[in-house]
Parts: C-alpha cells; structure tokens; sequence
C-alpha cells in the first residue's frame, strides 16, 4: 500500500491550528496577545498631567491627556518545505508496519504527529523573533531586544542601564539584576504583571548564585516561584543572553491573526504530482510585536 495523504485546511480550522502552535513559544505567557489583527491595530498611549486640582464652585479646565500611537504590524510568515517519505517511514512508522519492502502505509495519526512537528517549528521561530527578530530578515518580525534595530533600540524613552559586566555569571547575576529592579520607575514597581525578563542562561546563573547562600531558604526547587526582590520573573528562551528588561505584561504587545485568508495549512503528497516520494507541507501565518509606553520599561545590557 503506497502512502497517499491529501489534507487541505484554511481558515478558522487552520487558525486554530496555528493557535495552538503559537501558543508553544513560552514568551507568550507574559506578553499580551492581540488576535484578529488583519493589518495594523493601533496601540493608544495616554499621557495626562495636571488633572487634579483644588475643588472650586467653576468648571476651571486644568491638565492635558495626550493620545499618541504605535503601530503593531503582524508580518505575513510561511513554511514551504519538501518531506522524504523514506526518512519519515524510519523515524515514525518503522516499528508500527508490517514486513516487506511494499508495506509502507502511514498510520492514521501520521498527520497529527506531521502537525505536531509542524508546530514546534513555528513555536521555535515565533519565540526567537519576539525578542531578536528583524523585518527585513527572511521569516522574523521585529523583536523588542534586536540590537541594531529592535523596538527598544528606537524608542528613546526606554529606561536604559549598563550591565556590570559584559558577560553575566552566578558571581555577577545579583549586582545585575538589583540594578535592573532599582532602575524600574516607582509608579511601575508595584504593578501586578511586571516581570523581569531573561534568557534562560541567565536564569541558571540566578539559581546557581542564590543555591550557594548559606541561608538558601527553598527546600523544594519544584515549588520555588521565580522572583527577585518582589518582582516576578519571566524565562523567555527567545531572550539574548546577558540582557535583560523588566516591563509589564500589559505593555508588551504580540499580534496575530488566527483567522485571515493568510493563515493557512496544506500536507500534500506529491506521489500522484511528479512521482516523488515527497511531501509537500505548506502554513502560512501571521506574527509581529509592539510595545506601548517606553518610559515605563528597562532595559538592561552592556
């Protein structure tokens, strides 16, 4: 029996699909996803000052509220690759197929672990590209951290600090990240969904360097919830190395749209096509990152 898979979806069905597989990239949990973003979506800053005055019998008009925009801007992202059959029965069905050079039918959950593999890759390269991405790169979006032109690298109201060395290590991780916390704004400090976002090297570091104190107060790391110095903290695989940021969830923004004509999935065998032993897979999505307020964000590195 020869292998013969032919599965077409589109629209809602593949949105949730590629939901899903967005989902998978961890950085997602502390960020605030947008769906249905066709195009742009506007994120409002409000600014006021001057608000509150003395209480007079008058409507005396005091303070400003100043409205100002950024554009979030998903970038259309596809995958378009060739899949051997032959490498695919090796791996997957080897141990699941009878005997004989002509038993090579596939299993009928072999699409949902194609899927699956499928949606590692895209959670893969989501999670890179929110904090290292680049437009003008093949298959990224702009990320917050990019060092050449990132969305921190062009907002000059980020809150900037210096690292105390170029390269973290469980000697240095302390100092860092008491400067990162000490460098947050007051009005930020106390907020519910503020994080410290690091890679999770340096999160090694963190634990490497409060595991050899000699008050070392957690028996049980399984139960231990991140946090330095009351503010919790985010392990972003997508981070750089030896930089870090704190920033509220509700300031870092993802955009997607689950639903559009853009977001499809397509598992062709091209057997029938060309005569190949190939599998064509096709997705195609959408992904892109913005920030709100700048002044209320730190960034830290060297």
């Amino acid at each position: 029996m020869a292998i013969s898979i032919t599965s077409n979806y589109s629209g809602e069905h593949a949105g949730q699909y590629i939901a899903a597989a967005l989902k998978s990239a961890k950085s997602l949990e502390y960020l605030t996803v947008l769906e249905n973003v066709k195009f742009k979506r506007n994120i409002t800053k409000v600014a006021t000052s001057g608000l509150i005055t003395d209480a007079n019998c008058n409507f005396t008009e005091a303070g400003t509220l100043t409205l100002t925009e950024r554009v979030l801007n998903p970038k259309e992202l596809q995958i378009n690759t060739d899949i051997c059959k032959q490498t695919l029965l090796q791996d997957w069905q080897a141990a699941q197929m009878r005997p004989g050079a002509h038993n090579n039918g596939m299993s009928d959950d072999f699409t949902a672990f194609l899927f699956s593999h499928l949606a590692a890759e895209i959670a893969d390269s989501v999670e890179t590209s929110i904090w290292n991405g680049l437009d003008s790169n093949g298959g990224e979006f702009t990320g917050f951290m990019q060092p050449g032109n990132g969305h921190f690298e062009n907002d000059t109201a980020i809150v900037e600090a210096t690292n105390t060395a170029a390269n973290y290590s469980a000697t240095n991780i302390i100092a860092n990240l008491q400067l990162l916390v000490a460098s947050i704004p007051s009005a930020v400090y106390t907020k519910e969904d503020l994080y410290l976002y690091m890679s999770p090297k340096t999160y090694r570091f963190y634990i490497s360097a409060i595991s050899a104190l000699s008050a070392f107060p957690f028996n049980h790391m399984g139960e231990y919830t991140p946090e330095f110095e009351g503010v919790k903290i985010a392990v972003c695989p997508g981070m750089l190395d030896d930089k870090m940021c704190a920033a509220q969830a509700s300031n870092l923004f993802f955009g997607t749209d689950l639903l559009s004509d853009h977001t499809e999935i397509r598992v062709l065998d091209m057997g029938d096509l060309d005569g190949s032993d190939n599998i064509r897979v096709v997705a195609k999505f959408t992904g892109g990152t913005q920030h709100a307020q700048g002044g209320d964000i730190v960034r830290l590195q060297a």
